[in-house]
């Protein structure tokens, strides 16, 4: 996860981060960081920009 932290951070600030689907590209909306209280690995879920076009 720090490693995707730290490249993202590193990105021009106007930059869109699209995420692959099986429907095509999505803009970035949320990083969610899911906490598994130390028996799992944490995850971290990327969620579309659900706006509206």
């Amino acid at each position: 996860m720090k490693q995707l932290i730290v490249a993202l951070q590193g990105l021009p600030a106007d930059a869109t981060v699209l995420l692959e689907g099986d429907d095509g590209y999505s803009p970035l909306g949320a990083l969610e960081l899911l906490g598994n209280g130390g028996v799992l690995p944490d995850e971290v879920v990327l969620q579309p920009d659900m706006t509206s076009d």
